[in-house]
C-alpha cells in the first residue's frame, strides 16, 4: 500500500529508494523485499510512463502554441518557429535555412546566436548537415560537430560554428509534401547526443513551418495576382477613360472650329486635353499663335520638323519631349504644330495631337481668308486715330461694312514690345485683332489694338502676356475705354497713349495699366477725370461701412492723417480714448487690407478724403 500512495503522490524516485532501505533496515523476509523490489521496480515504470506521456502531452501543447504563434506572426514564421525550437528543446541557438532554385540554402533567421556570421550565410549544394538532411528528407545529428567526418564540411560553416562554439547539432528538413523548403537546426555549445523525442518535436515544428512557409508563399502568390489583376483593370479603365476624353477633346474641338473661335481658344482647349504647350510656327520660324515658352529650335530642327511632319500622315518626334504634326491648310508655306509634353506620346496622344492639327488648319484657313480684308480694316483705323473731324455717319457705315458694331462698346490698346522682331509683332498683332474681332495698326515702335470689350485693363493684360510669350521679351502696354462713339477713338488713342508713356517715366517696362490703375495720375491722365471712380477704389469699403452703421472711420481717418499718424493726438482731436481710435484704425485695416498705410496707398486715400470732402461741399 506504501508504495501505491507514494506513485499516487507523483513521489520522486528516491522515496521509493528509502522505502527499500527502511525495508532492509527492519529486517524484512527474503520474500518481503522481492516483492518490495518488485513492486518499487513497476511503480517506477509506472512513474516513468506517466513522465513520458506528460513530456508528450507538453510537447503536444507547445506544437499547438508553436503553430498558432506561427499563424499569427505573418511573414516572421521562420522567427516565430526558431524562438520556439530553442525553448521547447533547450538550445543554445537555432536557426533556419531555405532552400534556393539552384539547391543552395542560406541562413535566412537565427535565435540565440552571439556573432553576425550566421545570418545571410550560404551553404553550398551537398555541403553540411542541412544539406544531407535535405537530401535524405530525414533528421541527421552530430554531438560534436566539428569532430564528425560522416558528411562532407565546408569551410564557411565550420567557420561559423567555431566562432559560436557550436559541438551538438541537429538539422531536420522543412518538408511539405515532397518538397523541401529548407532545414531547421538545433545547437548546443557542449557535446549533446538527441534523443528519439527530441527529434521527433523537433520534425514536427519543422514540418509546422513548412506547412506555414508554403501558405504564406500561396497567400503572395494569390496577393500578386490579385494585385496583378487590379492593375490590368486600372489599365483598362485608364485606356477607357483616355479614349473617352480624347473623343471629348476631339467633338469639342470641332465644334469650336465650327462656332468661328479663335485660334487662341482652339489651342488653348487642345493644349489642356494634351497636358503639354501648344505652338504654330512656320517654315521661317515664324509663330502666329502659342500657348506657352516651347524649347529654343534652331533652323535647321524646325526644317526637319517641318519635312518629317509633311512626309506622312502620322505626328513624329522631334526631340525628346518635341511632337510635330502638319498643318496641311490655312497658311501660304507650309507649317507644323508643335507640342512639347512632358512625357512620351502614346497612339491615342498622337491620334488627338494629328486631330488638333486639322482643327488649326482650318482655324488658319478661315482667318487667311478674313485677311484679304486687312489692309481696308487697317485703313479705317489709321482713319480712327485721326484728329481731323469725322463724319459719324460715314465711320458708322464703314464699320458696318467691316462688321464693326458701331454702337457697341470699345477700348483701345497701345503694346510696346520691348525687344524681338517687328515684323513677328505686326503679324501677332493682326491674328489677334481678328480673333478678337477687332482691328490694328501700327504707330511708330506701338501696336494699336480697337477691340470690343468694356474692361480696358484686363484686356491690355491679356494682350501683352500673349505678345510677350510669342516674342520671348516684355511688353508694356496703355490702355483706355470703353467708348461707344468712333469719332472719339483719336481722344481714347491718347489716353491709352499717355498711360503708356506714365508706365515708362516710372520706370515699369513691361506692364500695362489704364487710367484707373495708376490712381491719382489716372486723374490726371483721363479726359474723363472719373473723381467718383477714384474716391471708390481708394476708400469705397469705409464709406460703404459708414452708411450701413452709422459710423464715422471716415472723420476717424481724417484725424489720424491730419495728426500725422500719430493714434493720440488723433483721439486727442476726436475727443475718444486712444484705444477707441485704434480698434476703429483695426476695422479700416480689415476694410482697405493691410497695406493701406503704405506711402503710395496712404496718399491716395488722402487724396481721396480730400476730394469726397470738396465733393460734398460742393452738392450741400
Amino acid at each position: 500500500m506504501t508504495v501505491l500512495r507514494l506513485l499516487a503522490q507523483e513521489a520522486p524516485p528516491w522515496h521509493f529508494e528509502d522505502l527499500l532501505r527502511e525495508a532492509h533496515q527492519r529486517k524484512l523476509t527474503e520474500r518481503q523485499l522481492s516483492g518490495l523490489r518488485q513492486a518499487t521496480g513497476l511503480a517506477l515504470d509506472v512513474r516513468a510512463s506517466m513522465d513520458r506521456q506528460r513530456k508528450r502531452e507538453a510537447a503536444l501543447a507547445a506544437l499547438v502554441d508553436a503553430a498558432q504563434e506561427m499563424a499569427d506572426s505573418g511573414a516572421d514564421i521562420l522567427k516565430a518557429v526558431t524562438r520556439r525550437a530553442r525553448l521547447l528543446l533547450d538550445f543554445d541557438m537555432t536557426y533556419a535555412s531555405l532552400q534556393q532554385a539552384d539547391g543552395s540554402s542560406y541562413v535566412q533567421h537565427t535565435d540565440g546566436e552571439t556573432t553576425a556570421l550566421s545570418v545571410g550565410l550560404s551553404m553550398d549544394k551537398g555541403m553540411g548537415m542541412g544539406q544531407l538532411a535535405q537530401h535524405r528528407h530525414a533528421p541527421f545529428w552530430s554531438s560534436d560537430y566539428l569532430a564528425d567526418d560522416r558528411f562532407p564540411h565546408a569551410r564557411d560553416i565550420d567557420e561559423v560554428v567555431r566562432s559560436e562554439g557550436l559541438r551538438g547539432i541537429l538539422a531536420v528538413p522543412m518538408t511539405h509534401g515532397k518538397k523541401s523548403l529548407g532545414a531547421l537546426y538545433g545547437a548546443t555549445r557542449a557535446v549533446r547526443h538527441f534523443t528519439p523525442d527530441e527529434v521527433s518535436l523537433m520534425r514536427a515544428l519543422a514540418n509546422l513551418s513548412a506547412s506555414a512557409i508554403a501558405a504564406a508563399r500561396r497567400q503572395d502568390l494569390a496577393d500578386a495576382r490579385a494585385t496583378e489583376a487590379e492593375r490590368e483593370a486600372a489599365r483598362a479603365e485608364s485606356l477607357r477613360t483616355r479614349l473617352s476624353s480624347v473623343c471629348e477633346a476631339q467633338t469639342r474641338l470641332m465644334d469650336m472650329v465650327l462656332d468661328g473661335c479663335d485660334l487662341g481658344d482652339v489651342l488653348h482647349t487642345a493644349a489642356e486635353a494634351l497636358g503639354g504647350t501648344l505652338c504654330v510656327r512656320d517654315a521661317q520660324g515664324r509663330i502666329p499663335a502659342a500657348t506657352g515658352q516651347l524649347p529654343d529650335l534652331n533652323e535647321a530642327t524646325t526644317v526637319r520638323a517641318l519635312v518629317e511632319a509633311h512626309a506622312g500622315d502620322e505626328p513624329v518626334a522631334v526631340t525628346g519631349s518635341v511632337w510635330a504634326t502638319r498643318l496641311g491648310t490655312g497658311m501660304a508655306e507650309p507649317a507644323v504644330l508643335l507640342l512639347e509634353a512632358p512625357r512620351q506620346l502614346g497612339s491615342i496622344e498622337r491620334q488627338l495631337l494629328r486631330s488638333v492639327g486639322q482643327a488649326v488648319a482650318l482655324v488658319l484657313q478661315r482667318q487667311s481668308m478674313a485677311a484679304a480684308a486687312g489692309p481696308v480694316r487697317d485703313e479705317y483705323l489709321d482713319d480712327l486715330l485721326s484728329a481731323a473731324p469725322q463724319s459719324s455717319r460715314r465711320l458708322s457705315e464703314r464699320a458696318r461694312r467691316l462688321r464693326i458694331d458701331p454702337a457697341g462698346e470699345h477700348i483701345v490698346l497701345v503694346l510696346r514690345p520691348e525687344g524681338g522682331k517687328p515684323g513677328e509683332a505686326s503679324i501677332w498683332a493682326a491674328s489677334y485683332a481678328h480673333r478678337h474681332g477687332g482691328i490694328r495698326t501700327v504707330r511708330g515702335e506701338c501696336l494699336v489694338l480697337f477691340l470690343p470689350g468694356a474692361d480696358a485693363s484686363t484686356a491690355a493684360r491679356s494682350a501683352a502676356a500673349e505678345l510677350s510669350a510669342v516674342l520671348g521679351h516684355p511688353v508694356t502696354g496703355g490702355a483706355a475705354g470703353p467708348t461707344r462713339d468712333l469719332c472719339s477713338v483719336n481722344e481714347v488713342f491718347e489716353e491709352a497713349r499717355r498711360c503708356l508713356d506714365t508706365l515708362t517715366a516710372l520706370g515699369c517696362a513691361g506692364r500695362t495699366a489704364a487710367a484707373k490703375d495708376l490712381g491719382f495720375l489716372g486723374l490726371l491722365l483721363s479726359d474723363k477725370n472719373d473723381v467718383d471712380g477714384f474716391v471708390s477704389s481708394a476708400v469705397g469699403p469705409v464709406l460703404d461701412y459708414d452708411a450701413r452703421r452709422s459710423t464715422d472711420l471716415v472723420g476717424t481717418l481724417e484725424a489720424y492723417f491730419t495728426s500725422g499718424g500719430s493714434p493720440t493726438r488723433a483721439a486727442q482731436r476726436l475727443h475718444v480714448h486712444t484705444n477707441t481710435v485704434m480698434r476703429r484704425l483695426d476695422r479700416i485695416g480689415e476694410l482697405l487690407g493691410p497695406s493701406w498705410q503704405d506711402p503710395a496707398n496712404a496718399l491716395e486715400i488722402q487724396l481721396a478724403l480730400r476730394l469726397q470732402r470738396v465733393k460734398g461741399s460742393v452738392y450741400r
